[in-house]
């Protein structure tokens, strides 16, 4: 009896994590297969066969070039920012309890855009891997002040104070940006091609320059996936716990504007991967961090690296920035979680 009984109540839990691991391996079959994508599709097609002929023999043909000289550091930004912007999405979310919360919400990917724009307009930076470090600072910096009005006063940095000094400093950041590329024309013409969000032309250069920060973030989120878990339950749930609420949000937080300075100073502000993936990963393996934040890392990359493929072959021989393809995307999504928000209210 007591065999059955222990077997009747273990029984759910293993379908779970039964149906989290078919999950998980979906979700690397699809990224593999956007990877091959992202290789093979262009305004030039590769068969499949020439793409593995250069990566694994080193094919000496136009397209073998084509493959490893362009297409390979493109699919590789794609992969390590679609990683970042995700698992920023999913920290954002988990720490402001707010379903729509993105990379966004505090005002960190304006600070890395007023970053770029210093870097134009004050320092005389016109290179892509001259911007990734002023984007680095100008989201630290805006993440330092959102936390910092947040805490003042009574209550500390809780989710709707954050959520409003997000919105405050969101503000600020946009009019300093408006202001600097209405006086100055030639920084408006540099600034609008970063500032539409894109992996194109992206070379091997700027993936050396963001994956040690990528490795950080993605460290740091994962050590406070349980706080996650118990922050999702209230704050003094939590601390009943035994965690320590000051401190998930703190480094979650610091994790989160890493992240978000790796995918924006890279590609540009790219919207709606940080808002749908935490949601579709919540969707798949339940609401458990320490699943969800690796099934993030997956369907992050696959989202906008499809985005890129359909963005290049929508009006060619032109291209469609990935950042349009996504926010095109996107925007069906968020209106179909607004519709069930409703209706479950």
């Amino acid at each position: 009896m007591d065999a059955m009984s222990a077997a009747t109540i273990s029984s759910p839990r293993g379908v779970l994590v039964g149906r989290r691991i078919g999950w998980t391996a979906a979700a690397v079959v699809a990224l593999l297969l956007a990877v091959l994508l992202s290789l093979a599709v262009g305004a030039r097609q590769i068969a499949p066969a020439e793409v593995f002929d250069a990566l694994l023999y080193g094919g000496t043909s136009d397209a073998a070039e084509v493959v490893r000289s362009l297409r390979v550091p493109r699919t590789i930004v794609g992969l390590m920012v679609g990683a970042a912007l995700a698992i920023a999405g999913t920290l954002m979310q988990g720490i402001t309890r707010n379903p729509i919360g993105d990379p966004g919400v505090l005002g960190i990917s304006q600070g890395a855009a007023a970053g770029v724009v210093t870097a134009i307009a004050v320092a005389g930076v016109h290179t892509l891997t001259g911007y990734v470090w002023f984007a680095f600072v100008g989201a630290g910096i805006a993440s330092v002040a959102v936390y910092a009005v947040a805490a003042s006063g009574r209550g500390g940095a809780t989710p709707v104070k954050l959520a409003l000094a997000g919105a405050a400093i969101n503000a600020l950041l946009i009019a300093f940006i408006q202001g600097m590329l209405t006086t100055d024309a030639a920084t408006l013409d540099e600034f609008r091609f970063w500032q539409v969000g894109s992996i194109a032309g992206r070379g091997a250069d700027v993936a050396g320059q963001i994956w040690p920060f990528l490795v950080v973030g993605v460290v740091m989120a994962l050590s406070v996936a349980r706080g996650l878990d118990a922050l999702a339950l209230g704050e003094d749930a939590a601390k009943g716990l035994g965690h320590r609420v000051g401190t998930v949000r703190i480094v979650g937080g610091l994790a989160a504007t890493v992240l978000t300075g790796v995918g924006v100073s890279a590609a540009g502000p790219i919207a709606f991967v940080g808002l749908a993936v935490p949601h579709i990963a919540r969707a798949l393996v339940g609401t458990n961090h320490r699943w969800v934040l690796p099934m993030a890392a997956l369907l992050g990359p696959v989202m906008l690296l499809v985005a890129d493929v359909l963005g290049r072959i929508t009006f060619p021989p032109g291209e469609v920035p990935a950042g349009v393809v996504t926010a095109l995307l996107g925007v069906p999504f968020l209106i179909l979680l607004v519709r069930r928000k409703a209706v479950s209210s």
